[in-house]
């Protein structure tokens, strides 16, 4: 109980700073104490409401709506098939397919740290990439394989990345709760949890937004795929032993 209190206080921390980074310190923590879809249904209430207050935050710095909108559809399609994952596929393979998609972010991050994606391409690539990122969302937790190495690719500003990556989380997960509600995934006790879960990143969320106008956002991506390197490692020798 107490890693995953401070696992969600810095998950509310790193939110703050850069944006994004909930799912992905937390979901691969709750998976090492517990499982996939107990992570999964804890983080709906913080995916929601972090990223609304986020969207409302930087609502005057945004990507094209027509550009939001083909990456959040696609990726509300992607939640669905993901989902589907989830309900039947085994715990282990579940736990692997986290560890997977960690490695993946962190393959993606190092190569991707020199290139730059132009709009132009972005556009084109849009709803294949917004898919892969649902689908992730939906079977492991953790669209930012896809979704946030994708936005990062582009080099946009700090408050145009938070605010169009938020769109994209506010609008898959909003898919993503009727679907765990109708597989039984989400019930009322893991309700409660993913409300406890968000009050405690909020709390966190303003000591990170301090913190990132004044630590480079360099320090931050070291910082979580260290973290991640470990925890992946541990998921793997888990599951496999």
């Amino acid at each position: 109980m107490i890693i995953a209190l401070l696992t969600l206080l810095a998950a509310g921390v790193i939110k703050g700073a850069i944006g994004s980074g909930v799912p992905v310190i937390v979901i691969p923590v709750l998976t090492m104490l517990y499982d996939v879809k107990l992570a999964i249904a804890v983080l709906v209430a913080p995916n929601l409401l972090s990223n609304a207050l986020q969207v409302w935050q930087y609502r005057r710095h945004l990507l094209p709506m027509q550009f939001l909108a083909a990456f959040s559809i696609a990726g509300g399609l992607g939640i669905m098939l993901g989902t589907w994952g989830l309900v039947v596929l085994s715990p282990t393979l579940l736990s692997l397919g986290v560890a997977g998609a960690i490695v993946m972010y962190l393959v993606i991050k190092l190569a991707k740290r020199t290139m730059v994606l132009p709009f132009a391409l972005a556009k084109r690539i849009v709803l294949p990439v917004g898919l892969l990122a649902g689908v992730l969302q939906g079977a492991a937790g953790m669209s930012a394989p896809a979704s946030v190495t994708f936005l990062n690719a582009m080099r946009l500003e700090r408050p145009v990345f938070i605010g169009s990556i938020s769109v994209f989380f506010v609008a898959i997960t909003c898919v993503q709760i009727p679907a765990l509600l109708s597989t039984g995934i989400l019930t009322l006790e893991r309700s409660a949890y993913s409300v406890a879960a968000l009050l405690v990143i909020l709390a966190a969320m303003p000591l990170g937004a301090q913190l990132g106008k004044r630590l480079p956002h360099q320090w931050f991506d070291n910082l979580i795929m260290l973290l991640l390197a470990g925890i992946a490692l541990k998921i793997i020798i888990d599951a496999t032993l």
